[in-house]
């Protein structure tokens, strides 16, 4: 979905697939063909953004048959998807029944981080709109926070990797006339958690096409200040290479023993939930959403909020609630403004059959429902702060 911007610019609209997990090159077609289209449709839309999840064997088969290439980006068209920006983040396996720490592998101290990254931006300068010059990747925040933080030449290492990146990046806009940016996505347990934790790295790096990708759900979790947050980057000269558009789970009261119980109910056996709260102390937190559920291991006299992407237009029932207002809050200051910030915005809710049972999409078309109905807030918040849809 593209929308102009009052200053003249073009601002994308995209739904994320990594919630349609495939790892080869068949099953992202068979995504296309089931999930995407249908959303597309159900929109009333003769065109739909889809960010694009390539895992690592789809993306390798791609970069060795040109002509599957070809093949892919005439099916996007023929279906009325674009493609403008890729989840570079997970690798493999994020459909797997147990994902929890995996995903956060290979990191940015493995070359088969750079070499999958290059090869996403090789892919994605192919299948950019031809009237559209510009794409967008967003990867892993540098590495989970250990073993990085206890060996010395893994920050070397990963600037090293980054700068390799920044150079082919430059080569392939030469080559090809298409821009690819990069963005850090600032994650709670990895070594840049916070927007905050990103400025070091990315000056260190200093090249404008590696800037960061901030994700609603994880800045609310780590309760950062979106006004603090993107004034800060804008100071630093930090370019925000896109924005994920998603919420977390907050409990505003969880001593009480009701508020537990339903927090228990989000904490499941396939993706990582990492748990924080804002003591007066500093943040305070926990790897799982398990931990903190089980007591006395984080403290709960303030409120908490738990990495959990929960449908935007569909928050828990109380006593929990999702912290949505922070996503528009985000949302008014990149877009909102005289100039967009970005002009990349991705819906990623990739939880849904992760969810509560009784909550859980059980058909293909609850599922587009769904995923329509984030779509349709999104648009409308978009509406309202002056953005006109395109057709």
């Amino acid at each position: 979905m593209r929308f102009r911007h009052p200053d003249g610019s073009v601002v994308h609209l995209a739904y994320c697939t990594n919630v349609h997990p495939a790892e080869t090159l068949d099953g992202v077609r068979a995504q296309l063909r089931d999930h995407c289209e249908p959303i597309r449709k159900r929109l009333g839309r003769d065109r739909l953004g889809i960010g694009l999840w390539l895992a690592k064997d789809a993306a390798r088969a791609l970069i060795n048959d040109p002509a599957a290439l070809r093949s892919l980006r005439g099916e996007l068209e023929h279906r009325g998807l674009e493609v403008v920006t890729l989840n570079g983040f997970p690798y493999e396996g994020f459909g797997a029944q147990e994902v929890k720490y995996r995903v956060y592998q290979p990191d940015w101290t493995d070359p088969e981080r750079l070499t999958h990254t290059t090869e996403l931006a090789r892919l994605l300068a192919a299948l950019l709109p031809d009237d559209v010059t510009e794409g967008t990747i967003s990867t892993l925040p540098i590495a989970w926070r250990t073993p990085y933080a206890d060996d010395p030449t893994a920050a070397g290492t990963a600037r090293k990797a980054f700068t390799t990146l920044a150079q082919r990046l430059d080569a392939l806009a030469e080559l090809t006339g298409k821009g690819i940016r990069i963005g850090l996505e600032p994650e709670p347990g990895c070594t840049v958690e916070t927007t905050a934790d990103a400025i070091a790295p990315l000056t260190a790096v200093g090249h404008d096409r590696i800037g960061i990708c901030v994700d609603t759900c994880h800045l609310a979790t780590s309760f950062e200040d979106p006004d603090t947050a993107l004034d800060a980057l804008r100071a630093a000269g930090i370019t925000v290479a896109k924005a994920q558009l998603s919420a977390a789970l907050h409990a505003e009261h969880p001593h009480l023993p009701e508020v537990r119980a339903a927090l228990g109910a989000f904490a499941e056996p396939r993706f990582l939930h990492q748990t924080r709260t804002l003591t007066t102390g500093g943040l305070r937190g926990t790897d799982d959403l398990d931990e903190a559920v089980s007591g006395g291991v984080l403290p709960d006299s303030t409120p908490w909020r738990s990495h959990f992407h929960v449908p935007l237009h569909a928050p828990p029932a109380p006593p929990l609630t999702s912290t949505l207002p922070v996503l528009k809050s985000v949302l008014n200051r990149l877009v909102g403004g005289p100039t967009p910030l970005t002009r990349h915005l991705e819906v990623e809710t990739y939880t849904w059959q992760a969810l509560p049972a009784a909550l859980r999409p059980r058909t293909r078309t609850q599922l587009a429902d769904g995923i329509a109905a984030e779509l349709t807030l999104a648009r409308d918040l978009l509406v309202d702060l002056g953005l006109k849809e395109l057709p």
